[in-house]
C-alpha cells in the first residue's frame, strides 16, 4: 500500500480520551447485526442497549461523562430490540431508529436529554414486513428519511406527514446490507448479500447501474458514495481476505482500485469525510482503526496509518464535522463502543500554529436542509448548505418535530385537534403522536422567519451597544488608575 505524497493527513493521529471522559456501565446491546449500534451529534451520543421485553437506546448528553446510573432513562418505545439509529441532520434532537418489531419510529428528544424514558414516538412508519435493519436520513432534503429491511424492500418517508413517498421492492433479491445516499440525495447505493453493489434512482425506482460480484466473498460487504460520485466498498475475496475497492459507476466493469487488507473476519464498517476524502475503516470485532486518502491519482487509495488500542470495539460513532474541536486541529471522533462502555477517539493534525487551519477545514455541511420534501420528491436537487468552522458556530434555536396528516409545508396548522382521540390502528401507514409538540419542521412560513430574525437582530443590537458602554466604562476606569486618580 503506498502512501501519498506530501499528504497533510499521514501525521493523523488517534488518541483515546481520559478515562472521566468516558460514558461507562453502559450495556450494548448484543444483538447480531452489523450496523454501528451508536450514533451521535453535537449535542448527543446514542447507544444502542440491551433491553428485556422490547428495544431501547441511550440519548446522553455529551457532557454526561464518566458512570451512567442503571436507572439512567431510555427511549423505550420498540416492542422488539433496536437494531439501527440514526440522527436527523437537520435537527440535533430528532432520531430515527428501525427494530426487529417491523416498524421505524422518529424520536423529539427534549433539548437537555431525558429525565424520564421515552415511551412515545413522534410518528411511527409501518410499512416493512419485516425487521427494518437500516435507517438513513436523506442529506439535504428536510424530514426525508429512508428505511431498509429484511424483506429486502428500501422505503421512503416524508415523516413531517407520515407517509410512504416510495416503496423500492424489486430492486434487491436477497438481504440488504448497507444503504449510502449520494452527496445531494439524488441517488443512493446498496450492498446486497446476493453479492451485488447498485446504484438506485429513488424518485424513478429504477436501477442505474449494478456491479455483480463486487467482493466474492460470502460475508458482509458495504458500498458508500464518496463526494465525486465514485463508490467506494468493503467486503471479503473468495480466500476470505478483507478488501477494500474504489469503484466508478459509470464504468463498473473494473474496480479503479482494489486492495486486501488481512484475514480477519468481522465486517468492515468505512466512514468517510467528504470534506477531506479520509475513509476510515473500522472492523466490527477489531481493536484498530485504518485510515486512507482518495486521490485522484492511482493508486486511488492511499493508505495513511492505522490507530490500535487492546479492546475489541462492539460497535462505532462518529461525529459530524461541526461538532469537532477545530482550534485543536481535530479531524474526525470516533465513539468506541466496548462492552460495557463508549471511548471517545480523538483524530488530530499536529500543527504548530495556533491559527485556524483553513487547509484542514473547509467549508462542511451545516444542520440547514437546503429543499423541502415536496421540493425534492417534485425531482428538484440540491447540496448540502455549507457552514464555515472559521468562527465556532452556534446553530439557532432547534425546531422540534410536529407531525401533520395534511401536508404541514403548505399548511401549518396540526392535523388532530388538541384534545381529539388518538389515531388508531385503523389509519393505514401510519400513526402520530403531535400532543405537546409545538412548532414545526417545515416552519410556518416567511413572516414567522422574518419576525425571528428582527428579534435577534434587536437583541445583537442592545447587546452591542451594551458592550459598546461596558468598554467605555472600563477604559475610563483603566485611565484614572494610570493617571493615579484611583
Amino acid at each position: 500500500m503506498s502512501s501519498p505524497l506530501r499528504s497533510k493527513f499521514r501525521h493523523v493521529f488517534g488518541q483515546p480520551v481520559k478515562n472521566d471522559q468516558c460514558y461507562e456501565d453502559i450495556r450494548v446491546s448484543r444483538v447480531t447485526w452489523d450496523s454501528t449500534f451508536c450514533a451521535v451529534n453535537p449535542k448527543f451520543l446514542a447507544v444502542i442497549v440491551e433491553a428485556s421485553g422490547g428495544g431501547a437506546f441511550l440519548v446522553l448528553p455529551l457532557s454526561k461523562t464518566g458512570r451512567i446510573d442503571k436507572a439512567y432513562p431510555t427511549v423505550c418505545g420498540h416492542t422488539g430490540p433496536v437494531l439501527d439509529i440514526d440522527w436527523c441532520p437537520h435537527n440535533d434532537e430528532v432520531i430515527a431508529s428501525g427494530s426487529e418489531d417491523c416498524t421505524v419510529m422518529v424520536w423529539q428528544i427534549p433539548e437537555n436529554g431525558l429525565v424520564s424514558p421515552l415511551t412515545e414516538p413522534v410518528v411511527v412508519l409501518e410499512g416493512h414486513t419485516k425487521r427494518v435493519g437500516i435507517v438513513t436520513w436523506h442529506p439535504t432534503a428536510r424530514n426525508v428519511l429512508l428505511s431498509a429491511g429484511c424483506d429486502n424492500m428500501v422505503l421512503i418517508w416524508n415523516v413531517g406527514t407520515a407517509e410512504e413517498l416510495y416503496r423500492l421492492d424489486s430492486l434487491h433479491p436477497d438481504l440488504i446490507y448497507n444503504v449510502s445516499w449520494n452527496r445531494n440525495g439524488s441517488l443512493f447505493c446498496t450492498a446486497c448479500k446476493d453479492k451485488s453493489v447498485r446504484v438506485i434512482d429513488p424518485r424513478r425506482g429504477t436501477l442505474v447501474a449494478e456491479r455483480e460480484k463486487a467482493h466474492e466473498g460470502a460475508r458482509p460487504m458495504r458500498a458508500i458514495f464518496l463526494a465525486d460520485g465514485k463508490v467506494f466498498t468493503t467486503g471479503f475475496s473468495r480466500m476470505s481476505e478483507r478488501q477494500l475497492a474504489l469503484w466508478d459507476p459509470e464504468n463498473f466493469r473494473e474496480p479503479m482500485a482494489l486492495q486486501e487488507l488481512d484475514s480477519s473476519n468481522g465486517a468492515l464498517l468505512p466512514f468517510y469525510d467528504p470534506d477531506t476524502n479520509v475513509v476510515y475503516v473500522c472492523g466490527k470485532g477489531d481493536s484498530s482503526i485504518r485510515y486512507f486518502e482518495i486521490t485522484d491519482e492511482p493508486p486511488y487509495i492511499h493508505f495513511l496509518n492505522t490507530f490500535t488500542s487492546k479492546e475489541p470495539q462492539r460497535g462505532m460513532g462518529s461525529m459530524p464535522k461541526r461538532g469537532l474541536e477545530v482550534s485543536k486541529c481535530e479531524i474526525a471522533r470516533f465513539y468506541k463502543l466496548h462492552e460495557r462502555k463508549c471511548e471517545p477517539i480523538v483524530m488530530t493534525v499536529p500543527r504548530k500554529s495556533d491559527l485556524f487551519q483553513d487547509d484542514l477545514y473547509p467549508d462542511t455541511a451545516g444542520p440547514e436542509a437546503a429543499l423541502e420534501a415536496e421540493e425534492w420528491v417534485s425531482g428538484r436537487d440540491a447540496s448540502p448548505i455549507l457552514i464555515s468552522l472559521r468562527e465556532a458556530y452556534v446553530p439557532s434555536k432547534q425546531r422540534d418535530l410536529k407531525v401533520s396528516r395534511r401536508n404541514v409545508l403548505s399548511d401549518s396548522r396540526p392535523a388532530v385537534a388538541p384534545g381529539a382521540p388518538r389515531p388508531g390502528p385503523s389509519m393505514p401507514a401510519a400513526s402520530t403522536n403531535i400532543a405537546g409538540l409545538s412548532g414545526s419542521l417545515a416552519g410556518a412560513g416567511e413572516a414567522g422567519k422574518l419576525e425571528e430574525v428582527m428579534q435577534e437582530l434587536q437583541a445583537l443590537r442592545a447587546l452591542v451597544q451594551e458592550q459598546g458602554e461596558r468598554i467605555g466604562r472600563l477604559e475610563e476606569q483603566l485611565s484614572r488608575m494610570e493617571n493615579g486618580d484611583a
